[in-house]
């Protein structure tokens, strides 16, 4: 029985993998289907609009009465072009490869006074419209409002595409801004929609033809923005690294001297001698516990094999929905490390109640996201918005979580606890806990949060501030090196600052440093929710809409840092204890 379980999870995998690979893989210079001879039909889909400042309110294209075919096929989608809100119909342009077109007429259509309302309505908020042609984004904007607020909808557009031998290279969109037609008013009006088409050749590769979309990232400007960014943050280990060696080679090393002499006299300084029988007794709420270290490992791997992806080519500007794709099923499979970790970590201290702290890893962090999610679907549902998720993709995502992740968290859980070994603490627990002295301000849980949560924040805050401008606007980031390296540099700082504070708390008598030490490398996310709030404030995002979503998702991120840097932390602190207790004698 255990065997056919094992393989049925096998075959998921694989399977599941077999299709991560198809939907994230990259057009190959040799695909055929990027290859064609003048004249072929070249697929165009337009896909959906909005307003420029808000890039969560988005809508379907033909919400808006744009010149349509008379049977609009929509494109089947992937599970992560849903995610995105990407909606790909069949548009009226016919863009045949190397056919140069110039006034072609699209439709002509006569629009009532509400059909002409939702286009001024459009054109007051800047909205855009996108397409995909040989799935290269392209973007023009629907209208203008002038100097006089006289509103002007935008009649034609000019297609630019450049191509080598029989690929397709660039292409741009242009709404012409002397074809226009004057909506101010709500009147019924006739309008003409043209379009022209214009090829040129270039010597560009194939391969090289989404380089175009990260050139904004490899602006000189950028460029020294994220390098000062890793050099701030440089500066800030150093100075970590620095304090860290005054303390432990002039304090603690005195420390751990006079505690192996047996000097009883200068024993009484050593502080964290004193609470040997206490710093090893586990945290209150075990399962609980275990289940925040579990989670936080599954979404540190998640976060590792991102970084994975990006360095190698398959996450790229604009390939849709492979982000999204890449978090659900990595995710997911990322499960049977999450149970490993929480059962494991649970049978150190007891052997009873790990199917409890499993159980709860599976729902620590989905259950804030599915109720997040529930909410701001519904949102998105009364708006009309495409980032609204259908019932068909929730019901599918429920079933590929049930049937994949829960099986996978159960299997990591099992193997967790058949190989988890006991926990071998350097010092003999005392039945009761000692009292802990009074503290001074700056020695208590408070302070020492905001601190480990400020210095951290303060190194990654440019870098941070870019990130929040690709994720909440249209700056294209595609320097995963650079990113991949503040991440690190993050690491390094929460642990340094969590050994060399929990040693601070120890010293001070105070042996409840498990939970501590968690909140302590958690405490950078609220810092980071902080200035996610400070940014939507400074941005000119809009609306109830967007608002929801940008709180709601930079809360999700924001929780999943927590876990992660939270889980950091207690490692650091978890081996710095067991090291220190070790290297003396126990009384």
């Amino acid at each position: 029985m255990r065997k056919s379980w094992l393989l049925l999870i096998l075959c998921i995998v694989v399977s599941t993998n077999h299709q991560l690979r198809f939907s994230l893989g990259s057009p190959s210079p040799i695909d055929h289907r990027y290859k064609y001879n003048v004249g072929d039909h070249v697929p165009l889909y337009v896909n959906k609009v909005g307003p420029l400042h808000n890039p969560s309110e988005t809508y379907q294209y033909y919400d808006l009465p744009f010149c349509r075919p008379d049977n609009v096929e929509w494109k089947k989608e992937t599970l992560g072009e849903v995610l995105n809100g990407d909606r790909l119909a069949t548009a009226s342009y016919e863009l045949k490869f190397r056919v140069n077109k110039i006034g072609e007429t699209l439709c002509e259509k006569t629009f009532n006074g509400d059909e002409v309302a939702k286009f001024r309505s459009a054109v007051a908020n800047d909205f855009y419209f996108q397409m995909y042609y040989d799935d290269l984004p392209l973007w023009a904007f629907v209208g203008k409002i002038d100097d006089e607020l006289k509103y002007y909808l935008f009649t034609h557009v000019q297609f630019d595409v450049l191509y080598n031998d029989n690929q397709i290279i660039e292409v741009h969109a242009f709404s012409h801004p002397h074809h226009v037609v004057d909506i101010t008013q709500d009147n019924a009006i006739s309008i003409r929609f043209t379009y022209s088409v214009l090829w040129n050749v270039t010597s560009a590769q194939f391969g090289t033809r989404m380089d175009r979309y990260s050139r904004a990232s490899s602006l000189p400007t950028h460029q020294h923005i994220h390098w000062f960014s890793f050099i701030n943050s440089l500066v800030i280990i150093v100075l970590l690294m620095g304090m860290l060696t005054l303390l432990f080679i002039r304090r603690l090393k005195n420390d751990m001297g006079r505690y192996s002499n047996g000097d009883e006299e200068e024993d009484k300084e050593v502080g964290w001698k004193y609470i040997h029988g206490d710093v090893f007794r586990y945290p209150q709420n075990l399962s609980l516990f275990s289940a925040f270290l579990g989670t936080g490992t599954q979404l540190l791997i998640l976060v590792c094999c991102l970084f994975l992806l990006a360095f190698v080519g398959v996450l790229y500007p604009y390939s849709r929905g492979a982000l999204y794709t890449s978090l659900v099923f990595i995710y997911m499979l990322a499960s049977v490390f999450a149970g490993y970790a929480t059962a494991s970590f649970h049978k150190q201290f007891t052997e009873s109640g790990w199917v409890t702290s499993v159980l709860l890893t599976g729902i620590l962090y989905v259950g804030p996201l599915f109720v997040t999610v529930s909410i701001l679907n519904t949102i998105a549902i009364s708006y009309g918005a495409t980032a609204a998720l259908p019932f068909g993709t929730i019901i599918v995502i429920i079933l590929v979580y049930t049937i994949l992740a829960i099986p996978l968290l159960a299997l990591g859980g099992q193997l967790g606890y058949r190989f988890g070994s006991e926990f071998q603490a350097p010092c003999a627990t005392k039945r009761y806990p000692r009292e802990i002295p009074p503290l001074a301000w700056y020695q208590k849980a408070p302070f020492q949060i905001f601190l480990t949560g400020f210095l951290p924040f303060s190194a990654i805050a440019l870098e941070l501030h870019q990130l929040y401008s690709s994720l909440w606007g249209y700056k294209i980031y595609t320097l995963p090196s650079i990113l991949s390296a503040m991440f690190v540099i993050l690491v390094m700082i929460t642990a340094m600052l969590s050994i060399g504070l929990t040693y601070i708390q120890l010293s001070v008598e105070d042996h409840e440093w498990w939970w501590r030490s968690t909140m302590r490398g958690g405490s950078t996310a609220i810092f980071m929710f902080a200035y996610g709030i400070y940014f939507y404030a400074k941005s000119n995002m809009s609306g109830f809409l967007q608002l929801s979503f940008f709180i709601g998702y930079n809360a999700c991120m924001c929780y999943a840092f927590f876990l992660i840097l939270g889980t950091i932390s207690f490692r650091a602190s978890f081996i710095f204890v067991r090291h220190i207790y070790h290297a003396v004698k126990s009384e």
